[in-house]
């Protein structure tokens, strides 16, 4: 068995714990798919450059609103995938090829489990097994799809995020299984280039864990572009000719080329055999960790969506920095923290949300205020003929704080980010509205209006 100082499970945020400052001590690095994990390889990375794609021919779509008669005459799917993918393999490549090159870190490839304490074995796509130790782990392994019973036990082809990009050619209708932020970029994307998209929720709307008014406007422009069921479950999946059959629980029946399930996903530390190492997980299958990331075996931390109840990939890279200075810093370790940590939906309507969302403010009897301003209020608003677009954020009454800001339309990941920086730093609304210029007739005036129609006690 070989023995190193520090191994790494995950080369996604994962490889970002090791840097110069880990030279000097001997490193095992392990990963189990590709080099960059889900954010360079399925995720973030790709699905944001599908997704930028889908919303030119969208656009082009809408071109006869505004006098421009125009049209997509077709889709070259493969030469959608040629343009993601040239980039984005070679990064993943160099990434694996730049760790085996380097003088003081070892390459395992293949799936890790624990077999004792700091004690590991390294399942190899050839049968093969290694078996290693060390003085400290790090568990970066990441997430995986989740696949309900009724798919998963039947014989029917599927697609996942962690395979749909790649497929041979665009389905003619596409049956999306979920209505969370996955299964809402995946419509897009999907529609976007020109398939008949239908989604199936168990939940009342899509996008449900988002603020109530995010929820059910971005359910209202869904339904306008798809074919929505919410509120229903599925019960069975059979094979229906070259496509698939889903009969929902209220008796219907939905036909489609093809199946996307996008219906969350499930931390893989069930994989690890944590149990063996003495790592305890949460009910919900996250490693537990503490405001350090240690878990709880001596010696072993967790980042990242293996262990972090927030799956994003800005908040894992938050974790891995704080996880290479614990490590090199045993004796004066930094907390995590997840307070306010953004998110975007980059579907048709963006999403740009930070904070806390209406409904946690009342659950909690929290005062609050709360201010809703539409993107049709502002110019650039009439320039794009958006009637969709909504700028919402929500304050304390007493101390001016923001508490909550959530944006749905063009370029809303990119107008919460004054918002996020503002809450950052404890920036009083009054404050936030009057110091600054607000540029004029820029979509950023929707923000301004919405923060001057707060009503607040000072």
């Amino acid at each position: 068995m070989r023995h190193h100082d520090l191994v790494v499970i995950g080369t996604g945020s994962g490889n970002m714990v090791v840097d110069e400052r880990f030279d000097d001590l001997d490193v095992a690095i392990v990963e189990r798919t590709a080099f960059g994990g889900t954010c360079l390889n399925v995720g973030c990375i790709p699905t944001k450059m599908f997704a930028y794609t889908a919303e030119v021919a969208h656009t082009a779509r809408q071109a006869p609103e505004y006098g421009v008669d125009a049209a997509v005459e077709r889709v070259r799917w493969s030469d959608i995938q040629e343009r993601v993918f040239s980039r984005l393999d070679p990064i993943s490549a160099d990434g694996r090829r730049g760790r085996e090159q380097s003088d003081n870190v070892t390459v395992y490839l293949g799936q890790a489990e624990f077999t004792g304490p700091l004690a590991l074995r390294v399942r190899r796509d050839d049968g093969g097994t290694d078996e290693i130790s060390a003085d400290r782990v790090v568990i970066a392994d990441g997430a995986r799809p989740s696949v309900p019973p009724p798919v998963e036990s039947a014989r029917v082809h599927y697609e996942t995020s962690d395979s749909i990009l790649r497929i041979d050619a665009l389905p003619r209708r596409l049956a999306i299984l979920g209505g969370g932020y996955i299964a809402a970029e995946y419509a897009h994307i999907f529609g976007g280039l020109g398939c008949a998209v239908t989604i199936i929720d168990v939940a009342d709307a899509l996008l449900a864990s988002m603020d109530e008014t995010i929820s059910q406007r971005f359910t209202e422009v869904a339904r306008e572009r798809f074919d929505v069921h919410t509120g229903q479950g599925v019960d069975a999946v059979e094979q229906a000719g070259d496509g698939v059959r889903l009969r929902l629980d209220d008796g219907s029946t939905i036909e489609a080329d093809m199946l996307l399930v996008a219906a969350g996903r499930v931390p893989n530390g069930d994989r690890m055999n944590l149990g063996a190492a003495g790592i305890d997980t949460h009910d919900d299958g996250r490693i537990a960790v503490d405001g350090y990331l240690r878990t709880s075996a001596d010696g072993v931390f967790a980042l990242g969506d293996v262990s972090s109840p927030v799956q994003l990939k800005h908040a894992a890279n938050h974790e891995a920095t704080v996880a290479a200075h614990n490590l090199l810093h045993p004796d004066a370790m930094r907390e995590v923290d997840l307070g306010l940590v953004p998110a975007a939906v980059f579907t048709s309507p963006q999403i740009g949300t930070v904070g806390c969302t209406e409904q946690q403010c009342r659950d909690e009897g929290r005062d609050h205020v709360v201010a809703v301003r539409p993107y049709s209020d502002v110019a650039y608003g009439w320039a794009m003929e958006d009637e969709t677009g909504f700028c919402k954020l929500i304050a304390d009454p007493h101390t001016s704080l923001l508490l909550g800001a959530h944006l749905m339309g063009p370029q809303a990941p990119t107008l919460v980010q004054s918002l996020v920086q503002a809450m950052a730093l404890g920036v009083p609304v009054t404050r936030l509205a009057d110091v600054q210029y607000w540029i004029h007739p820029a979509l950023s005036e929707v923000v301004e209006n919405a923060l001057r129609a707060l009503d607040l006690e000072q």
